[in-house]
This record gives C-alpha cells, structure tokens and sequence, in this order.
C-alpha cells in the first residue's frame, strides 16, 4: 500500500491526507517546500521529498504514482518526465481534469513502454477529506486492479463511490460529462434564486426556502445545501463580483455534444451564461440596443 502523490493543493494534500490515515503510505511532492513540510508534520504515513527523481528512487516497486496537477502543459510535462523515471510494471494515475483524448494518447504511449496507466476523474472538491471522494477511472483491467485499493480509501465506502468506466479515456470522459451536468444544474438553481430574491411584493425569505427545499423536495442536493449554507450567513453576496470562471470541461462537453450530434442545450446554456458573466457579451448586448433603436425608435441606455 505505498504509493506517490505529486502535486498536494487544495485537492491532492487532502487525497494524500485521506490515504494516509486510511492505512496508506505515501509518498509526497509538490513545488511548495511549505506545503511538503506541512503534510509531513500532520501526516504518521506521508513522507515529503524535495524533488520528483528523489521520490521515485525511494517508492517500492511496482510504483504507483498518483498526478494531481493542473491539466494542461503541467500535466504533460509531469508525463514526459515520469517516462523517464519508471520502469515495466509501474503504475500512473492520472487525477486532472485532463481531456479524455489527451488520456487515450497517454494511455497508449505508457502501454508501448508496457506501464500501466489509469484516467480517475475526481469529484467531492475540498470536502472530500472528510466526506470521501466520488471516482470514475479508466484503464486496463490489471491496471484498474492495482489502483483500486487506493479507491477504496478515497471513496466514501470499500463499496460505493468508486466504479472502473472502461478503457482509458473513459474515467476522464465520464468525469467531462459530470462537469458538464454540474454547470446545468448550477445554473438552474441560480437562476432560480435570482427570481425568488427579485420578487420583492412578496419580501420572500429565501433562506428559509433554500433550508425547507432541503427536506424531501425533489430538487435536494449537496448543491441545494451549500446554497442553503451560504444564504444563511449572507444572503446578499454583496461581496462577490458576477465572474465565473470554467475549468474546460463544460466546453468539452458542449464540443462533444456537436461531434456526436447529440443536443445539449442545458449544458450550452450555462456555459455561455458564464462567458457572459466576463463581459464578453457586452459589445453584443451595445448591438442588440443599438438595432431596437434604428428599427424601432427604442429608448438606448448610455453610460
């Protein structure tokens, strides 16, 4: 049960935290000294190292090795450098929100070298430490074997929360599309308190609505209990700029909708409501009015 965790943020600290009161060894890098060192000090079976090289010397073998950095140029720098690192029998565990076709392309180049590799979409954010994590993962079945006792630590339950998609790309693609129906039904249920709260004839209380839809309603989620959490502290959000931002996975899973033909006017929906939370439809919005005003004679709003 020993196995690398690179890269300890907000996600991959509490997953090597989690594996490591769960009975785990782990072996830990990240670019932040600080970070190393605090894990080291909290953690019986985490030990820190100073640079990746150092880690994999000590990790027994058949090495598991667990990637829990940003997608993207990071993510395949890490790859490059553990192609050069590992040996026959090793194992990588790919934890970004990385695009599934970048996990087959990884999937098939680690195979040529005859290491195994694995694709686990992660979801459960900063609780997940305490709540455990939901997980879906890719890969072939002997490399599915050997990363599943780790599974079962970070899962809420030996028996539940974690499930082996398919091949590899699958557990990263089915994560796309847990993403994608996340930004749906989190923009309902904004969009639903904004008209609650706009009714101002009726003075609506919506955090005591937020706190009764809790309770059998249909709509009852983890989703529904953060918003209810929140609004009872603070039900302005006065604090807080109108920008939200996407972590990619929404617009693949809008891009995916179009290669496979399939509609996905939810997910489209609330992915342009948050380019249009950036600004980026202001120049449109100075079009629309100034088109109303040319056919119509309407009223234009300037600054």
């Amino acid at each position: 049960m020993n196995i690398a965790m690179i890269g300890l943020g907000k996600m991959g600290g509490n997953m090597a935290r989690r594996l490591s009161r769960g009975g785990a060894t782990v072996f830990g890098f990240d670019v932040s000294a600080d970070t190393r060192s605090q894990l080291a000090q909290e953690e019986a079976n985490f030990t820190a190292f100073a640079s990746v090289p150092e880690l994999i010397a000590a990790l027994p073998t058949p090495r598991v090795v667990w990637l829990m950095l940003p997608s993207g140029a990071i993510s395949e720098a890490a790859f490059d450098e553990m192609k050069t690192l590992l040996a026959p029998g090793d194992l990588i565990i790919d934890g970004a929100n990385a695009m599934y076709k970048d996990s087959q392309r990884h999937g098939a180049e680690l195979a040529a070298m005859n290491i195994k590799f694995v694709d686990a979409g992660v979801s459960g954010g900063v609780w997940g430490l305490q709540n455990g994590y939901c997980l879906m993962f890719g890969g072939e079945k002997d490399a599915a074997a050997m990363a599943e006792p780790f599974m079962k630590i970070l899962a809420p339950g030996a028996d539940r929360g974690w499930t082996h998609t398919g091949p590899a790309g699958s557990g990263h693609y089915t994560k796309m599309l847990h993403n994608g129906i996340e930004y749906g039904m989190m923009q309902a249920f904004a969009e639903g308190f904004a008209m609650l709260k706009a009714k101002e004839e009726f003075d609506l209380d919506i955090a005591a609505i937020s706190e009764t839809w809790r309770h059998s309603s249909v709509v009852r989620s983890w989703l529904l209990d953060l918003i209810a959490d929140t609004l009872q502290q603070d039900t302005e959000l006065a604090d807080l700029n109108a920008f939200v931002p996407d972590s990619g996975e929404g617009r693949w899973s809008v891009l995916e909708s179009v290669e496979l033909g399939i509609p996905a006017p939810v997910m489209s929906s609330a992915l342009y409501a948050r380019f249009a939370s950036r600004g980026n439809d202001d120049y449109a919005m100075k079009l629309l009015s100034m088109m109303r005003n040319a056919f119509g004679g309407h009223a234009v709003s300037k600054k």
